[in-house]
């Protein structure tokens, strides 16, 4: 444990923003798995409520991916990253419902 005062302080911030960052990640995978089924049910069953749905779950992880990188929980190709994964499997659930 902390011998003084100064590293009792740095402790006590570490885990604040250890739960902080936490809860960010935890938000993005949860966004990102949104974004996926919403795909998913694109592909299987395109239509008007489904392509919205897609859209505004993309909107939301991609929005939630910006403020973690914005904040320095996610580095910025992590985010980079991740942004991409959601674009290609938006467009390859997209791309071929139009197409059909």
């Amino acid at each position: 444990m902390a011998n003084n005062k100064s590293s009792k302080k740095r402790v006590l911030i570490a885990e604040r923003n250890r739960l902080h960052n936490r809860s960010y990640k935890s938000a993005v995978r949860t966004l990102m798995k949104r974004c996926f089924s919403a795909c998913d049910a694109y592909s299987k069953e395109p239509g008007d409520a489904a392509k919205e749905a897609v859209q505004s779950t993309m909107n939301a992880a991609f929005s939630k991916i910006d403020k973690a990188v914005k904040v320095g929980v996610l580095h910025r190709n992590n985010g980079a990253h991740q942004k991409s994964r959601l674009s290609a499997a938006v467009k390859q659930a997209v791309e071929p419902a139009a197409k059909a």
